[in-house]
């Protein structure tokens, strides 16, 4: 085997050149189910009819396959590499590219969503910017959604995850690291290892992603400070929405709502 295995290094590697990877270690049918759940937690949350929704980092477009099932849905992303993956899974959907902190579509929907972007949010600057735009792209009555996959109070210095996918022969082992470098910041880091295996060849590729960590009542804070009427849950996922056990049991996330009063 060629020793030289190990892919090229850098940042976000998942939203680039990895982007292939996707559909294997995050497949869609992880995604149903619970996003199923999102939609009947925001409907209840609602208080006009519920017709639009604007996902604010979509990513590779799984849950947006079972928001459109509810909504006419517009997706926003960084990333045209998962954009790219997006509209082929839902060509029904709007994708836009853009940054979540800064984007003024000029539209106001009856949801905003972000399910899995604001953990890349840095500082509390970037963080209330993001909860800005969900502000200015919200109808009155209507709601914003979102999930955060770390805090403050479930963080774990060097919390290790690993679990294996397998789509057109291909298998691919995910391991992901966190780590917090300096407590007394508001950053965490997530390194993470792909082992991919194709016809018995052994690749490695690594990735860093630099990941936001917030106190959950700040975050409730800075909802606030932005208008928002703030109403909040914990989450605990089946296992099935994960695909991989999480250490020392079922993790819970916090689950945010901002109601834009009438």
């Amino acid at each position: 085997m060629d020793q030289n295995v190990f892919g090229g290094q850098g940042e976000n590697r998942l939203y680039g050149d990895l982007a292939w990877l996707f559909p294997i270690i995050s497949p869609l049918e992880q995604y149903l189910d619970e996003t199923e759940l999102f939609c009947r937690k925001i409907t209840r949350q609602l208080r006009i009819p519920g017709t639009t929704l604007l996902h604010l980092g979509c990513g590779a477009g799984q849950n947006d396959f079972v928001f459109k099932r509810h909504f006419r849905v517009t997706g926003l992303d960084a990333s045209e590499a998962v954009l790219e993956w997006a509209r082929r899974l839902n060509p029904e959907a709007r994708y836009i590219k853009g940054d979540l902190r800064s984007a003024r579509l000029g539209e106001a929907f009856s949801v905003v969503a972000a399910v899995d972007c604001l953990d890349y949010m840095l500082t509390e600057a970037d963080l209330r910017a993001a909860f800005a735009t969900a502000w200015e792209h919200l109808a009155p009555g209507g709601v914003f959604f979102f999930l955060l996959d770390m805090t403050r109070e479930t963080f774990q210095q060097n919390r290790t995850t690993s679990w294996t996918n397998s789509a057109g022969g291909m298998d691919v082992v995910f391991i992901e690291n966190c780590y917090d470098p300096d407590p007394g910041d508001t950053c965490y880091e997530a390194t993470m290892l792909y082992l991919i295996r194709k016809e018995g060849e052994l690749r490695i590729e690594h990735d860093r992603h630099s990941c936001g960590l917030f106190a959950e009542a700040r975050v409730r804070e800075l909802l606030a400070e932005v208008g928002f009427e703030v109403h909040f849950e914990d989450y605990h996922p089946a296992p099935e929405a994960l695909g991989h056990p999480g250490p020392g049991g079922e993790p819970s996330f916090p689950m945010f709502f901002g109601i834009k009063k009438l």
